[in-house]
């Protein structure tokens, strides 16, 4: 079996299994308790799991409902080494379901998902392959919100996945040569962004709103104790051997090449989609250099940016006020038109 494949038994060629958890004991459509293993473009098998918002059962006013988001679900992008298992990552879904329907999914490599991690280049696959799943199951918007790797992830699908204007057809090429449609100058030449020109007839992984915490700005840095420690994980094979069976993720043993387009790169193509750059001023990972790169890169008009003061790096320090403020700025975000609003920068 091939690496790419480890993991995909039992996948149906039509779409994703799905399963329902009788956690009440009542079952409705779109308002269960869902898993499910997906299938990505490349032919991975990706574990995800769809959480209903808290009170979507029918107890909320449905004019109230659409007002506040266009019945939105929020896809959570996890970081390096996470898993949708982990409790850092069910309890940003927890809080994230206050306000939305939730998606979380494990990585490839991480978790029961099949693969081996790329460690942010053909991640971007697995993303639209959670986008999809929460569009079949009847959302009308979907914000995409990742957390230090995942967040590198969310910038590039959203440059890379771009919603259609109306009466166009998808495949049928960029006019202007901007690189919108996967084929221009602007499009990235890794191995992911490949297969996303490759699949791109596949439509809805397309997001309406994108929140990057904690993500790094460009490649390779090494500037932090932690993200030597990063490198070594992932480039020697006493790392590799850590990182399978220490923290159940298996690491690709083959470098990038081409080299994907990086978020920084990537920053400036998502508009008009709303984007919220999140950063901790204790991140030990990424100094403010990143962020405020990204958000210099991005177009003020439809980015914000935030400093949070004392946070520390991804979903394992993120507070619950601060995820709280992330899922009210994408219900708004995703409900609110015209897509363009003013930048600007807090402090938390």
């Amino acid at each position: 079996m091939s690496e790419d494949a480890e993991g995909t038994e039992g996948l149906s060629r039509g779409g994703p299994v799905t399963e329902g958890v009788r956690d009440t004991g009542r079952r409705t459509p779109s308002r269960t308790l869902l898993r499910a293993r997906l299938r990505t473009d490349d032919g991975v098998g990706i574990d995800a799991c769809y959480q209903p918002r808290e009170g979507g059962s029918g107890d909320r006013d449905e004019g109230v409902r659409q007002a506040a988001g266009r019945d939105l679900a929020i896809v959570v992008a996890h970081g390096f080494t996470g898993s949708l298992e982990r409790p850092a990552v069910r309890r940003v879904s927890q809080v994230f379901a206050r306000h939305a329907d939730v998606v979380t999914f494990s990585f490839r490599g991480h978790g029961r998902s099949g693969g081996r991690s790329t460690v942010g280049d053909r991640e971007v696959l697995d993303l639209a392959a959670a986008v999809r799943w929460a569009r079949s199951l009847g959302h009308s918007a979907v914000a995409t919100a990742g957390f230090s790797m995942g967040g590198s992830v969310v910038l590039r699908h959203a440059a890379l996945h771009r919603a259609e204007p109306a009466g166009a057809a998808y495949g049928a090429g960029d006019a202007d040569g901007t690189g919108t449609d996967g084929t221009g100058p602007a499009a990235g030449t890794g191995a992911g962004d490949a297969a996303h020109r490759m699949h791109r007839g596949r439509t809805g992984a397309h997001t309406d709103a994108v929140v990057a915490v904690s993500a790094p700005a460009r490649w390779y840095y090494r500037g932090t104790p932690a993200m030597r420690r990063v490198h070594w994980a992932i480039q020697h094979p006493a790392g590799r051997l850590v990182s399978r069976y220490g923290l159940r993720t298996r690491i690709h043993h083959q470098d990038w090449d081409p080299v994907p387009l990086s978020p920084v790169e990537a920053a400036p193509l998502i508009a008009p989609t709303p984007l919220l750059v999140v950063h901790g001023d204790r991140d030990a990972y990424f100094p403010l250099d990143h962020p405020y790169s990204l958000f210099d890169a991005a177009d003020p008009a439809c980015t914000e940016l935030w400093i949070e003061r004392g946070f520390g790096h991804a979903e394992n320090a993120a507070p619950p006020e601060l995820l709280e403020r992330i899922a009210a700025w994408a219900t708004a975000r995703t409900g609110r038109a015209p897509r363009h609003h003013g930048g600007g920068t807090t402090d938390g």
